[in-house]
């Protein structure tokens, strides 16, 4: 790479006339500064010569931002068609969206997109109406959307609501109090508040959770104790009264939620992403101590509800996909647990409503919710409106009926109204969108990984599709934590496949698909069964012809960036497209900064042993470039991302810059004033969109159906 001072850009654009195989513009990046930096693990010497780029607060790294982000929208903004695929979304996304309502008080809170506002606006009505009222608008926090409602928490009366709010998408957050009824603001505004709900006790304070604030840069690392407070409205939140952690009980994660009746505290404490111990307070005594139920991190529980002094909880203890039991609050460890609902071989998740227990269970990555009485007895099976994924089935005790929401990748999230008494379900609301259902198909596909563990995906397209190798097919997947990633539906993926291209979707280990098995066996020193996983997927998608690798784009996000980014090191040339977005690339150091150091349960980490950090060592993205010739890449992120920090992207782009032998462009887009993605403005969505399908048809050499239309 020619030598040029950071911050001397030169844009060297060569277009000549397109074809079927359009030719990819010529780039000259610019030059990041190299220092001599070495860390030693075991004995063992590497270089990190873009160290620097980890201090996001330096003018070097401004400037070195804003002259990557120069080439990267000078590229984008020479691809044809780019503007036609943006109108095109702005067009989809522009109908009105409404969430189911939950109710509080007398009145039925919801929120509803009128199609193109930043942020969803908080409306409510009275119950039993149909007059509705705007309660809370976040788009009238800042012009441009960047600030976003992050949560809200009612008193079990309705009177007062606290609701979060965050900037700029950072994890910290805000809490202020609201009385419903005057809208007034009362008190002071809660500051510094992260990973945290708000749980009330009657309508005199609330617990939250919340670190000692880093000095100087937010996305240095945290301390370890995540402590848990009460605030008492009308006091100081300097006077709010410590509850659990501090030095004396330091936790990584501390959450804390009351039990309908508000009789038990029930407080969550875990080290990492994964297990927890679980206590109590009983509310109801003079004198509330803390009891133990469980207390060490091997297991995941919490209390679900309660019936009087009989606990409900949900579990993993003996049972890796789950279980509910009861236990009498007088003796609640696990050696007294009885099972309510027993372990299935599909992974369960619970809920309550109208003294009713709902058990949803994943089967094949797809919903089915069973109801039982609050003794276990199993009452019916719910009938869903179709194959795919069902959320909300939560209400209170007294409620007679709830409001769930349905979505499948062809099918619009319709909200239906559920009679808890019957079993019946009427269809609430569905949206009005610009898309036909019945012009496209779902299948679900099993196919081996490379150790013959059977893998599902889901495969969308367009009805009538060829499967000859030339379909454009973005690949996205996650692959961590314990997450399932189940059918959903996506506005903005409606332009990819309009126009022809295949969405496919792997259920990977790691996640939590098949239970906690399934997520322990892509883990530590089992990570890389997820990276083959995704690399089969590619290749059963490549065999069974529904593309071929020079259509190929593979896609993921923060856990799933590090999946993208190990991939394309792994196998350069599997797909010719890549889009590694906030990934964690820099397995070295990831847990040096922000809550980095609470995923060492999925991933280990370099400090552990030689052992972890040879493995680490020999997946991490970062470290594993090498001169090669890679996929075309955009690499995406946000500068103030405060959850997986920007210097992960920063210095991998800077050394897959460096390595990229072949033609293909190696860029990085970096959202500014933006964090991880939660709040992220409809309008910076769309935008998003429309460069990460404009970036990947146009290095496929596709020219989308759309881009002949008139505007």
């Amino acid at each position: 790479m020619k030598a040029l001072k950071l911050g001397m850009v030169v844009l060297a654009f060569a277009f000549f006339a397109c074809t079927t195989n359009e030719k990819q513009a010529m780039i000259q990046y610019p030059e990041t500064a190299k220092i001599n930096h070495i860390d030693t693990y075991f004995g063992v010497d590497v270089a990190d010569p873009y160290r620097w780029l980890e201090n996001d607060t330096s003018e070097a790294t401004g400037e070195w931002v804003k002259a990557e982000n120069e080439v990267t929208f000078g590229y984008l903004n020479h691809i044809p068609y780019r503007k036609k695929v943006k109108s095109r979304l702005e067009e989809l996304l522009n109908y009105e969206r409404v969430y189911a309502p939950t109710k509080h008080g007398d009145w039925e809170y919801f929120y509803r997109n009128d199609g193109l506002q930043n942020q969803n606006v908080l409306y409510r009505k009275k119950t039993g109406t149909e007059n509705d009222e705007i309660f809370l608008d976040p788009n009238t926090f800042r012009e441009d959307g960047t600030i976003s409602l992050a949560g809200t928490s009612f008193t079990k009366d309705g009177s007062l609501i606290a609701y979060q709010v965050s900037e700029g998408g950072s994890d910290w957050r805000k809490a202020i109090i609201m009385n419903t009824a005057t809208k007034e603001i009362l008190g002071d505004t809660l500051k510094d508040i992260k990973f945290s709900g708000l749980a009330w006790k009657g309508t005199d304070g609330f617990y939250y959770s919340s670190y000692d604030k880093p000095k100087g840069s937010e996305l240095s690392s945290m301390t370890q104790a995540h402590k848990l407070y009460y605030h008492k409205l009308g006091t100081a939140q300097t006077d709010d009264q410590l509850i659990f952690g501090g030095e004396n009980q330091q936790r990584r994660y501390v959450g804390a939620w009351l039990t309908e009746d508000e009789r038990y505290l029930v407080i969550s404490a875990a080290e990492s992403t994964s297990g927890n111990e679980l206590y109590f307070m009983d509310l109801s005594l003079d004198k509330p101590t803390l009891i133990t139920v469980v207390d060490n991190f091997d297991t995941n529980s919490y209390i679900l509800d309660n019936e009087g002094s009989e606990l409900l909880i949900h579990t993993d203890f003996n049972a890796p996909n789950n279980r509910l039991i009861k236990v009498n609050a007088a003796n609640p460890t696990p050696e007294n647990w009885v099972d309510l609902i027993s372990e299935t071989e599909n992974v369960l998740s619970t809920s309550t409503g109208g003294g009713k227990i709902f058990a949803q269970y994943l089967v094949d990555a797809k919903t089915q919710i069973v109801q039982f009485l609050i003794d276990g007895t199993k009452e019916r099976e719910v009938k869903l409106p179709g194959i795919g994924s069902a959320y909300g089935f939560d209400a209170l005790k007294e409620d007679s009926s709830l409001y769930y929401t349905f979505t499948s990748f062809t099918t619009p999230s319709a909200i239906y109204k559920y009679n808890i008494v019957n079993g019946t379900s009427a269809l609430y609301l569905k949206p009005k969108v610009a898309f036909n259902p019945e012009d496209y198909m779902t299948e679900q596909v099993f196919f081996e990984s490379k150790d013959g563990t059977k893998i599902p995906m889901f495969i969308v397209y367009k009805k009538g599709i060829k499967l000859n190798g030339k379909n454009p097919t973005y690949l996205y997947a996650y692959g961590g934590f314990n997450v399932s990633l189940t059918p959903s539906f996506s506005t903005s993926r409606i332009i990819w496949l309009e126009n022809g291209g295949i969405y496919a979707q792997p259920n990977l280990r790691g996640g939590g698909e098949y239970g906690e098995e399934w997520h322990l066996a892509g883990t530590k020193m089992q990570k890389q069964n997820v990276f083959d996983d995704f690399i089969a997927a590619a290749e059963y998608l490549i065999d069974k012809k529904y593309t071929s690798s020079n259509y190929l784009a593979i896609a993921g996000g923060s856990n799933g960036g590090l999946l993208v980014g190990a991939t394309m090191t792994q196998r350069p040339n599997l797909a010719k497209v890549a889009f590694p977005a906030v990934g964690v690339m820099d397995m070295l150091r990831y847990h040096k900064f922000t809550a980095g150091a609470g995923w060492a349960f999925d991933y280990g980490t370099a400090d552990d042993s030689k052992e972890m950090f040879e493995y680490l060592k020999g997946y991490s993205p970062l470290h594993n470039l090498k001169p090669a010739n890679y996929p075309a890449t955009m690499v995406t992120t946000a500068d103030h991302d405060d959850r997986v920090v920007p210097a992960h992207s920063f210095k991998f782009a800077a050394t897959l810059q460096e390595n990229q032998l072949g033609d293909n462009p190696v860029l990085i887009r970096i959202e500014t004033n933006a964090g991880h993605g939660a709040g992220t403005p409809t309008s910076k969505q769309i935008e998003q969109a429309a460069d990460r399908y404009s970036f990947a048809w146009y290095n496929m050499g596709v020219v989308p159906p759309l881009a002949k239309k008139e505007m």
